[in-house]
């Protein structure tokens, strides 16, 4: 006991400075067939004055606590030992078993020291013990130990002194069953296996409970990889569900899995869908310089702008929608912000340019001039493009990291799959960006070029609407309807090369822009990320676990056969 009292940094001698009580349990197991399957937790005595130079108030509060933690467990037995020579009636641990065991089911009294009892006061001892006085349901049973002086000697026996206290007026009065350590041990015995088969119930509960949470455990922790065939077979596995989860995720077949209820992330086909539809409308109604329509655009949509980034007075588009990814910042597009297009009137920019790059051809105009018209008709598209697929590259991102770690259940394994995998995912991404580019040169740094029928469509609209639109001014109301004179459709006869040459100019800019910027948006949406590669492996800690958890599903099944 010198030895334990060191381990556990408690007092051995007054005035050593060491604390009276530890929290640390001195736990001693006994071993063998013979042997009682019980555990006896002997806690310090209850107290209420604090001794200088022993005990201070915070060890009656730490003893108190100690014991009711204890005493409130239902499957445990409660000895209430207290010493015969006292008040029992004052006993503070008497008081302590009725409130947590009020029915007295599984509380025990405990008599010691009645060789110490005043002469002539036994008759209150044996009358307690007989149930005359403070009744306890399961009884009183008095023990005779050794006392200190005893001990020291070392020559005494206990059985035998407690044996011949026995044969001594009065306590030979005392029924053979409440008197003595075997008498204490059989009735310990007694109730221990009535509150075990009371208890049968709950613990079998308890046991499947347990069991059924250590089979999840094991089970998250994957299969074995100990061999490089079941590392393989791991990676494999990881492999297949990661490749069904992504065909489940970009077919949006999110109901084959609960994950996608989760995780918004995990929803890739609608994230990039969703996005794609955004890019196209950002586009057609902010990626021009010059609105077509010579009106400012008038309809905004709140969500599209990035209120920390705007400047005073104006409204701007935030050319991207997700928030960065710090592990792809690197490669990411920065992020612009855009004004809506110029109300100025686009048939004067025209005019201004060709008059700063004509030669000497008559009725017509430079070929390379609709290629810088187009190039600065487009600038726009640039911020807008990269925005739009530096969202899609955190939409794959995003997919990929949570993918991941739904199909991978070892966090040590996801994080170097991701370290494995992250140089290619960054060479995949900024493949995709330079193509992006690609599309944006092709588009608007060469001649432009497009045998889409849609184009001489666009011609005919923007010459009927431009003749609708001036001899509407001239019609009048005749007996049928509006009309309007014949020497009115002569309307072009006043116009000037430079305006003829203008007019046709914006006719091919608007209805070439039209056909590029849907072309342009169908390229630059068929962009895709490609396939993955993966690595794995089993840590010291995680073999540690799994065997742990193998031993105490062993144990809890064992038990739980027993209990049936």
């Amino acid at each position: 006991m010198a030895e334990v009292h060191v381990l556990m940094g408690v007092s051995q001698s007054e005035n050593d400075g060491l604390p009276t009580f530890s929290k640390h349990i001195l736990q001693v197991e006994i071993c063998g067939p013979q042997e009682d399957h019980l555990s006896v937790i002997d806690v310090p005595g209850i107290f209420s004055n604090a001794i200088p130079g022993k005990t201070t108030k915070d060890d009656k509060a730490l003893v108190r606590d100690m014991v009711q933690a204890y005493m409130k467990n239902p499957r445990s037995i409660i000895l209430t030992v207290v010493p015969a020579n006292v008040d029992i009636a004052t006993q503070e641990i008497v008081e302590m078993a009725h409130k947590v065991d009020p029915t007295g089911e599984r509380t025990l009294g405990v008599l010691t020291k009645p060789d110490l009892v005043d002469k002539g006061a036994e008759i209150n001892v044996i009358d307690i013990v007989k149930g005359k006085r403070m009744q306890v349901k399961l009884g009183w049973v008095i023990v005779r130990n050794l006392g200190q002086s005893e001990l020291q000697g070392g020559t005494t026996r206990r059985d035998a002194v407690e044996g011949e206290l026995r044969t001594k007026y009065p306590w030979n009065a005392v029924d053979c069953d409440d008197f003595g350590i075997d008498s204490l041990r059989i009735r310990i015995r007694v109730i221990v296996t009535a509150n075990a088969r009371q208890a049968f119930s709950s613990v079998k509960f308890e046991i499947s409970n347990s069991l059924k949470a250590r089979q999840v455990s094991l089970r998250s922790l994957g299969p074995q990889r100990k061999t490089m065939e079941q590392q393989a077979q791991f990676l494999v596995d990881i492999l297949s569900s990661f490749q069904s989860l992504t065909t489940q995720a970009i077919g949006g077949n999110y109901s084959l899995n609960d994950a996608f209820e989760d995780l918004e992330a995990l929803k890739l086909a609608t994230g990039v869908v969703t996005r794609n539809e955004k890019f196209s409308e950002d586009l057609a109604r902010w990626g021009h310089l010059f609105d077509f329509n010579n009106e400012p655009s008038s309809q905004f949509d709140a969500s599209d702008f990035d209120a920390g980034r705007q400047k005073p007075g104006k409204r701007l588009l935030c050319s991207r929608k997700r928030k960065d990814i710090p592990e792809i910042l690197d490669v990411l597009p920065e992020p612009s912000n855009l004004s809506p297009p110029l109300s100025h009137d686009l048939a004067s920019w025209i005019g201004d340019e060709y008059r700063q790059s004509r030669g000497f051809e008559i009725g017509t105009f430079n070929p390379l001039l609709l290629s810088s018209l187009m190039k600065k008709q487009s600038s726009k598209w640039t911020s807008v493009a990269n925005g739009y697929i530096g969202d899609v590259i955190i939409i794959v991102h995003s997919y990929i990291t949570s993918g991941l770690s739904q199909v991978c259940p070892d966090g040590r394994v996801y994080e170097k799959l991701l370290s494995f995998l992250m140089d290619k995912l960054i060479e995949r991404y900024q493949s995709a960006i330079d193509k992006v580019d690609y599309l944006l040169f092709v588009e608007r740094s060469t001649i432009p070029m497009t045998l889409n029928h849609y184009f001489n469509d666009n011609m005919e609209k923007c010459r009927q609407k431009r003749a609708s639109s001036i001899l509407a001014s001239k019609a009048i109301e005749g007996p049928n309807g509006k009309v309007v004179r014949m020497d009115d459709l002569k309307y072009q006869q006043n116009m000037s090369n430079v305006e003829h040459v203008v007019q046709a100019l914006q006719d091919i800019l608007e209805s070439y822009y039209k056909v590029a910027r849907k072309r342009f948006v169908d390229n630059i949406c068929s962009l895709s990320i490609e396939e993955l590669d993966e690595i794995a492996g089993e840590d010291v800690i995680l073999k540690r676990k799994r065997e742990k958890l193998d031993k105490e599903i062993t144990d809890l099944s064992m038990a739980r056969r027993i209990l049936l």
